[in-house]
């Protein structure tokens, strides 16, 4: 049966922050995920977590001004010492949290950076990342987003993201599989998913069109679901939608598929 994750950075968004927690524990969700957590206390996180009985399931790593549109900078050339302070700032906080995976955003490639530079740059970043993460008990995984929602993204499609593994060489970097971004990337969903099965460590939903629940667009959850149990797949979904409407009013399809 699949494991859930609520992700509070789109879910249950009508409460504060940390609120969030209870809400998502009486939902009957039992792990989360968000976007970052660094402008918490880790220990008021952590609380939080503890108090309502919850896993804390992925966060990512700082990735820039997210305020002013930035998303990610593993692909900056000019950036690698702020993205190295960056995995130790995740270290502490993915520590003290009990999480025991972290995401790394590659960002939007830099204008005046050539494709190769930033490769180059994403790469060594990675391996940096990797080891210093495996040291700390912690997985870091990778995820292709597409380019209608953020134009210029550097890691768009899972064929480029699995060179880029196999390029690092670390068996501490995976693969997060992010079913609504390669919808629109690549279809093919259940194909891709069980031919890179050993690659894919955290998977991500949403539908398509629209960004919102499952059973709201054209994308059969049922059957994926069932496929991800047929493979043998132990980790979590986190549920990173757009709820329609309010989160509590769209959470049909979450009792029907547990």
């Amino acid at each position: 049966m699949p494991k859930f994750a609520a992700n509070l950075s789109m879910l249950f968004t009508e409460e504060d922050f940390l609120d969030r927690f209870q809400a998502a524990a009486s939902a009957g969700f039992r792990g989360v995920e968000y976007l970052f957590p660094y402008d918490f206390p880790a220990a008021d996180i952590k609380k939080r977590l503890d108090e309502h009985n919850l896993t804390q399931v992925l966060h990512n790593l700082p990735a820039g001004d997210w305020g002013a549109g930035e998303r990610g900078i593993a692909c900056h050339p000019d950036r690698v010492e702020e993205f190295r302070a960056g995995v130790d700032k995740a270290i502490e906080y993915a520590t003290a949290l009990d999480c025991k995976q972290v995401n790394c955003l590659a960002g939007i490639k830099p204008q005046n950076v050539s494709q190769e530079q930033a490769h180059k740059t994403f790469v060594e970043n990675l391996r940096f990342a990797a080891e210093k993460l495996q040291a700390a008990g912690i997985l870091l995984l990778v995820e292709a987003i597409n380019t209608r929602d953020i134009p210029g993204f550097f890691l768009n499609r899972t064929d480029q993201a699995l060179e880029v593994l196999a390029e690092v060489g670390s068996d501490n970097l995976k693969l997060q599989y992010d079913i609504y971004h390669m919808q629109i990337m690549e279809g093919d969903l259940a194909r891709t998913i069980e031919t890179n099965f050993s690659n894919i460590s955290h998977v991500q939903l949403a539908d398509n069109p629209g960004r919102n629940e499952p059973g709201t667009g054209e994308i059969n959850y049922p059957f994926l679901f069932a496929h991800l149990e047929r493979l043998g797949y132990q980790g979590w979904i986190g549920c990173e939608y757009k709820p329609a409407g309010k989160t509590l009013e769209g959470l049909g399809w979450l009792d029907s598929a547990q």
